[in-house]
């Protein structure tokens, strides 16, 4: 079947025109009418990814990450310009959905406060009438540290970073959560009476500003969002179920985190 059929089942779900403002997403490499029999699905498009898509013979890869975030001044052969190269030399398209993906309901965000038992939950940050980006929302109380022990656990994280000046352990029930790097939104958790705000790439001067204002932090990483694989493949199964699809969905099995911790 043709690419552009499955894509236009997701975005029935998920339209483009969900993402941020200047953000990137949609068909970024390749064409969606061509053939496809196997799509697979992945956080990041890595050299990684790449030689896995190509060992497995993927038409299709759908991914949160666009490999393209700046501007390319060339493609001589590179280590950088190999991804995209490679990707165009064997024919594999690249669709990309990144914020809209965050914003529509019973996207990202929500499956992570599924995770985290956070329920009676109103977005974060309104992105546009009717949608807006993260969430926030009640949870059972608990301790900050239980908290970020259950972040953690529930994760598979080998640690998280704590956005506190000592060891505060007052009882939790109202947190805010956004995927990715959403420091930029605290002052909206502040606002919608969060006593804590989980998210990725929180910055040192953002983070006193942070407590400074009352508000405490944990920090899971951004690959926290390597979820998109797993949901996205349940629905695209669903999917695949319901309208008869001749495809083979796939879930990415490269490691595509750069971090770990000692």
């Amino acid at each position: 079947m043709k690419a552009k059929a499955i894509i236009n089942r997701y975005e029935v779900f998920c339209p483009q025109e969900l993402s941020l403002e200047g953000d990137i997403s949609g068909l970024q490499i390749g064409r969606l009418d061509k053939e496809v029999s196997k799509v697979m699905i992945a956080l990041d498009v890595r050299e990684t990814t790449v030689a896995e898509a190509i060992e497995k013979k993927v038409d299709l890869l759908i991914v949160k990450h666009a490999p393209i975030f700046k501007p390319l001044t060339n493609l001589i052969a590179s280590p950088k310009n190999n991804i995209y190269l490679d990707l165009i030399k064997h024919d594999i398209a690249v669709y990309v959905s990144h914020t809209n993906i965050d914003v529509v309901e019973d996207g990202l965000n929500d499956w992570f406060c599924e995770l985290l038992d956070i329920h009676d939950t109103s977005y974060l940050s309104e992105t546009k009438e009717g949608y807006g980006i993260g969430r926030v929302g009640e949870i059972t109380p608990i301790s900050f540290e239980d908290l970020a022990r259950k972040v953690s656990h529930v994760f598979d994280l080998d640690s998280v970073r704590l956005v506190s000046y000592d060891h505060d352990n007052q009882m939790i029930s109202r947190v805010a959560i956004c995927g990715g790097s959403a420091q930029n939104f605290y002052q909206e958790a502040i606002a919608k009476g969060a006593q804590v705000y989980i998210t990725g790439d929180i910055y040192y001067h953002t983070a006193q500003e942070m407590l400074t204002e009352g508000l405490l932090a944990i920090d899971p990483g951004h690959h926290i969002e390597v979820l998109f694989v797993k949901k996205l493949h349940e629905k695209f199964e669903a999917w695949k179920k319901e309208n008869d699809w001749a495809v083979d969905f796939i879930e990415s099995q490269a490691n595509t985190n750069p971090f770990y911790h000692l």
